[in-house]
């Protein structure tokens, strides 16, 4: 398909993360883009801010009048359920048809593309390579997979774009549609169990995702874990402490500000500041490092870029922070971050009492995860925990928040389930020191009540 030949998109599920930015995208190139959700978001809402017109009704009387034409493209998300009456009908009369994957194919097919792939990390590299590039006048449009807060979106564009970055999506096997120039795997732990029952079907999926890298450059930038055994002739490998054609070592941390050295094939460049903390970040911006190295970009560049960046929505994002309370969001879902993210707070603020609330996204992620996510949860000093947040699924018999509080072994004083409406007037009565809101769901609702409240009360 000529996307050029396309003057009109209509997204369904406009709202999601990678549905938006590609909205964004076209929008920008000055085509007719509109779309349905489910309901309003401040994603949602910074389209319609930019003239994106959008529905938030399941009804056919919502379409647009060119939803028909030859020269329109509707593009859905897997997440759409089957007997969605808008998709049932662009199904059976939609001239074009396109999943969000393809479109991303489309879109960088004939540009150098780089892509990270990853079941953990994925978007923090990514952002922070974005990041990177534009700021060291690389000519790059980048689809990020969470909202950068130097650029307060998905989309970094640039109109004589030469590199495209994207995020590599496994879930549904969208990520085979792409074949990038350079990619990045920075992670193989096991997830999305409903596309990959299997880690070794997981693995072989990434196996395929590497053979689809092509010319000029063709190269894999790969983490692998110890005995993870994964066939690349195109790699290069980088790692924390060990050394690798890329590394970083010697962590420094100083007054809650961290600092590295990263060792490149030729060269080692000291006290490289940290600006998202934490181990399994450093992992990540070692791999934005190492790509940066590799497409030539100077130290001086790179160190001047880390300064300036300013963090990623919903990853570790403070949001108030006084002598008596810290309060912490995080989009982590899946035990390994939970961990990771406990373990961070942990270094940063030693002996503080942990409030966290999380709220398990999929019933099938729950499911496979219960005995790990109850694990991690118990490395928090107190717990309240959401109702599973279903997202695209349906329940599943016996998945249920109750079950995985009834595992966690915890005082029963210091865990309970509560409606996430309920959860301020919970949070009023607690003793604790940070607060943590932890999960990938719409949890983010509570966000701006929660900061309310700290401000008013704590000043």
């Amino acid at each position: 398909m000529n996307l050029n030949k396309i003057d009109s998109f209509y997204f369904l599920g406009i709202g999601g993360i990678g549905m938006s930015s590609l909205a964004l995208y076209f929008h920008y190139m000055g085509k007719k883009v509109s779309g349905y959700d489910r309901s309003r978001t401040l994603i949602t809402k910074k389209l319609e801010k930019e003239g994106v017109l959008i529905n938030y009704h399941d009804s056919t009387e919502f379409l647009p009048e060119w939803i028909h034409s030859t020269r329109c493209l509707i593009v859905y998300t897997p997440a759409i359920p089957d007997n969605h009456k808008q998709w049932m009908f662009l199904k059976k009369y939609g001239k074009n048809i396109k999943k969000r994957s393809q479109v991303l194919a489309l879109i960088t097919e004939n540009k150098i593309c780089i892509a990270i792939g990853g079941t953990h990390g994925k978007t923090t590299t990514c952002i922070l390579l974005g990041h990177i590039l534009h700021s060291t006048g690389k000519k790059v449009t980048a689809f990020l997979g969470g909202i950068s807060e130097n650029y307060q979106s998905n989309l970094i564009l640039n109109h004589r774009t030469e590199i495209f970055l994207v995020e590599a999506d496994e879930f549904d096997h969208s990520f085979l549609h792409l074949s990038p120039n350079i990619a990045c795997i920075t992670c193989l732990d096991q997830d999305h169990v409903d596309t990959y029952p299997k880690k070794e079907a997981l693995i072989q999926a990434y196996i395929d995702f590497s053979k689809k890298i092509k010319s000029p450059y063709k190269k894999l930038f790969l983490s692998k874990k110890k005995g993870e055994s994964f066939p690349s002739k195109n790699a290069i490998y980088y790692s924390v402490e060990k050394e690798e054609n890329y590394y970083s070592n010697h962590l420094l941390i100083k007054e809650n500000q961290w600092f590295f050295d990263f060792h490149t094939p030729k060269e080692t460049w000291k006290s490289i500041p940290l600006p998202i903390p934490g181990l399994h970040n450093l992992k990540n911006v070692t791999a934005a490092l190492a790509i940066s190295d590799y497409l030539k970009i100077k130290e001086k560049d790179v160190r001047r870029s880390l300064f300036l960046f300013k963090g990623i929505k919903r990853r570790y994002s403070i949001h108030y922070k006084s002598r008596k309370k810290i309060y912490i969001d995080d989009y982590a879902h899946h035990p390994t971050e939970i961990n990771a993210l406990i373990s961070t707070i942990r270094t940063c603020f030693p002996d503080k009492k942990i409030l966290g609330i999380f709220q398990p996204h999929l019933f099938s992620r729950t499911k496979f995860f219960e005995e790990d996510f109850a694990k991690s949860l118990e490395k928090l000093d107190l717990l309240i925990l959401l109702d599973i947040y279903p997202a695209r699924e349906f329940p599943i018999k016996g998945v249920t928040s109750n079950s995985l509080l009834d595992k966690i072994k915890m005082n029963s004083k210091n865990k309970e389930l509560v409606p996430i409406s309920k959860v301020l007037e919970k949070i009023e009565k607690k003793i604790l020191d940070i607060l943590l809101t932890i999960g990938a769901g719409n949890i983010d609702t509570l966000i701006l009540p929660i900061k309310k409240w700290l401000y008013k009360r704590y000043g």
